[in-house]
């Protein structure tokens, strides 16, 4: 496989995934796993990583129905010395990532000046460290293939790499300073990284959540006021479900998009483009 490209002449749809191992993190619920059952149904090796094993089996037991080949991962993100040894063992098993879909985080709201520096080092290392070391460990087993020192089954070069970002990549809400400066910083750094890994084929984007329906943002749906407000100010008038971001990140991870990087795709019903 070279790359994200079909072969010339081919009649696979561009969307076509088959061949392609892909590693969704936070992948056992919402998001993260409509991502993963998205990507498992264009034909991907679909494995998701998390912390909770009961969840793990439950997602695991919810991909084999789409492919057999389906896998899971034990990974807490937050633990990041461990993340080298755990991509390891994964890439191995997997024999090798090439879609590496970086999804996990977590928030933690407070006024600003009364926000503990404990929970603003947590939501910045989960949410930017994190999330960068694995792109990098990433990179680097890509690059490695391109440059002819990887195993002979590895895929000599590409690979896509797609991060969540969020609406506060780009607006604010109070109350969320660490969530916000951590969702900013991924904006950037899907650049930053599309920049710097281009010359050896691996692409780089982000999709942007709008405001989901998902067990995280149950508190927030179910308040009537908060909910008629989002649904008053997304020009499609309705939550998203996790599944509208399947068909987004299907795209950006395709060969599709093989000319697309360095971008943030965002999937908000218009939230954004409306004041």
């Amino acid at each position: 496989m070279e790359g994200n490209e079909a072969p010339a002449g081919s009649s696979a749809s561009p969307f076509d995934l088959t061949g392609h191992r892909a590693l969704v993190t936070g992948g056992t619920a919402g998001i993260g796993l409509a991502i993963a059952r998205g990507l498992a149904r264009a034909g991907a090796t679909v494995a998701v990583a998390g912390r909770t094993a009961v969840r793990l089996e439950r997602a695991l037991a919810e991909l084999r129905k789409i492919r057999g080949d389906a896998q899971a991962f034990p990974l807490d993100v937050s633990d990041v010395p461990s993340l080298p040894g755990r991509w390891a063992e994964i890439s191995t098993a997997l024999g090798g990532v090439d879609i590496l879909v970086n999804n996990a985080g977590t928030t933690w709201r407070s006024p600003a000046h009364l926000l503990p520096l404990d929970k603003w080092d947590e939501v910045i290392a989960t949410n930017v460290k994190a999330p960068f070391v694995l792109a990098q460990l990433f990179a680097r087993e890509r690059i490695a293939a391109a440059d002819g020192r990887a195993a002979p089954s590895a895929s000599p070069r590409g690979g896509a790499l797609l991060f969540t970002a969020s609406l506060l990549s780009e607006q604010a809400r109070r109350d969320n300073a660490p969530y916000a400066a951590s969702k900013g910083a991924i904006r950037q750094l899907v650049k930053a990284l599309a920049i710097d890994w281009a010359p050896w084929g691996i692409r780089v984007n982000a999709v942007g959540p709008g405001y989901i329906r998902t067990e995280l943002t149950r508190p927030l749906h179910e308040d009537p006021a908060f909910s008629a407000w989002i649904v008053g100010h997304t020009p499609l008038g309705r939550w998203g479900e996790p599944d509208d971001l399947a068909g987004a990140a299907v795209f950006l991870c395709s060969p599709a998009a093989s000319f697309i990087t360095g971008q943030v795709l965002y999937v908000d019903g218009g939230f954004l483009a409306t004041l």
